[in-house]
């Protein structure tokens, strides 16, 4: 996409934006991506730390992750092995467009985070809904932790006290709500009040053995299944053409690495828009080729009945399955106070932008407030995880959120961006671009309506 001459939306500054509170707001990015400061001189001049392998690979993170757990029961959702892979082709092109789209605006607004894109390219209004999105999503995905550590949990807690699944346990200690307290107190709330997280890299590493490690898993026990697994039904077909569109929570879920994908673009040597383009698109492909396997693969092996969280379908007795529950369960005990320290983060600028502080000029309420944010942050979506048993009706709920991440405000952007440029004469491509953009937030603001509105009147009141 060529680059006009022009001015991008000055509205970014209406709120008398504080240096404080954009600090905070770039800490929202990738945990391995090292950058210059946004001012320097030197920005844009490749002096950045990550070369265009390792951007691949910091992608590939920042979408591969829990999601895949969700990914057999869409396949089903979607009525099949075809339907599930031309859904995910098909979502794709605009997954990668919308990427692209990013770092466009990212290198004509001179921003480094994707709100503050939002918030350049696209005024007050949208910047303010992108960051109330972020913290939206984040909570959900939080919430989508803790049922993911509960579920590991009970098959673990089955194994070790030699249960019978079916019968249930008696013992107050198996029981999931007080082994999903006992984690979060113990571990997760400990690692959520700092000021800081310093062990982001080390989570990253661990993140992407534990989702390779499950997807083998899965497709093994494809391959050699157990010898007790009964025949069952593989649906071809979805039941209804609706039903097709149940999937796309899950799939915006899974492949959504937008809200850090601006700041890996800007840590490259070479912060190129064509570069970037073939960054994204191996990316992509890497993660759906995981995302695929382990769609396909389980979803053959357990067709309709598969269950929203695929380990689930597995016996307690498997130890290799075992194992990869325990993967699981460390990936998101590590990965929960992240997206906190996110959605946090976002929280706090929101507040340091309305009221016009500093830290500097208000420190002990600063930690009085962290304090409070975390604590609260902890209770509700330990509360909602207790009861709210299914992490398929939480995907259905913030996978339409992923959907404007990935659809709505990247065409936004573009749209604005275009719109921006001074031109005397618009030329063919110029319209092209523009069109591109209607229908990117058109299709994301369908899926989140869709996606929204089944999961309020159908998962959420069932």
């Amino acid at each position: 996409m060529a680059q006009g001459t022009g001015s991008i939306n000055s509205d970014y500054k209406d709120w008398e934006w504080s240096d404080d509170a954009g600090e905070r707001a770039r800490l929202l990015q990738s945990p391995s991506v090292e950058t210059v400061p946004k001012n320097s001189e030197s920005q844009g001049n490749g002096l950045g730390a990550t070369s265009a392998l390792g951007a691949v690979f910091i992608v590939v993170n920042a979408a591969l992750g829990a999601g895949l757990l969700n990914f057999p029961a869409a396949f089903s959702m979607a009525g099949g092995v075809a339907a599930g892979i031309t859904l995910q082709m098909c979502m794709l092109i605009f997954i990668i467009g919308g990427l692209v789209i990013l770092a466009y605006c990212s290198q004509a607004s001179n921003e480094r985070t994707y709100q503050e894109v939002v918030w350049a390219v696209c005024g007050k209004v949208p910047g303010v809904l992108c960051e109330v999105a972020i913290a939206v999503y984040t909570f959900g995905t939080c919430i989508a932790f803790l049922i993911i550590i509960g579920d590991q949990e009970d098959k673990i807690i089955a194994a070790l006290v030699k249960e019978p699944e079916e019968a249930g346990s008696s013992r107050w200690y198996t029981d999931r709500k007080f082994t999903i307290s006992i984690t979060a107190f113990l571990l997760i709330l400990p690692l959520s009040i700092p000021k800081e997280i310093g062990f982001q890299k080390y989570a990253s590493s661990l993140s992407v053995i534990g989702t390779w490690y499950v997807t083998a898993v899965i497709i093994i026990k494809y391959i050699w299944p157990d010898k007790e697994l009964v025949p069952v039904e593989i649906p071809t077909s979805p039941s209804t053409w609706t039903a097709v569109f149940n999937a796309m929570p899950t799939i915006c879920f899974g492949f959504q690495c937008h809200v850090s994908s601006v700041p890996v673009f800007n840590s490259m040597k070479q912060p190129e828009v064509k570069t970037w383009g073939a960054v994204v698109t191996a990316a992509m492909v890497i993660a759906l080729f995981v995302y695929t396997g382990t769609g396909i693969c389980g979803f053959l092996t357990f067709g309709a009945g598969v269950e929203q969280d695929v380990l689930m379908s597995y016996p307690s007795n498997d130890i290799p399955v075992a194992l990869a529950r325990a993967f699981i369960i460390l990936c998101v005990l590590t990965s929960y106070p992240i997206l906190h320290f996110c959605g946090r983060a976002v929280l706090e600028g929101l507040w340091l932008r309305y009221t016009g502080i500093t830290v500097e000029e208000d420190v002990v309420r600063e930690r009085r407030r962290r304090l409070l944010q975390t604590i609260s942050w902890f209770l509700l979506t330990l509360l909602l995880a207790l009861f709210i048993p299914d992490i398929g009706k939480v995907i259905s709920v913030i996978g339409g959120l992923a959907a404007c991440f990935i659809f709505v405000f990247p065409g936004l952007c573009l749209i604005q961006a275009k719109l921006s440029e001074i031109q005397e004469t618009r030329a063919i491509s110029w319209w092209a671009q523009v069109c591109y953009g209607v229908f990117m937030v058109t299709l994301g603001a369908f899926i989140f309506g869709q996606t929204t509105a089944n999961a309020i009147f159908v998962d959420l009141t069932a």
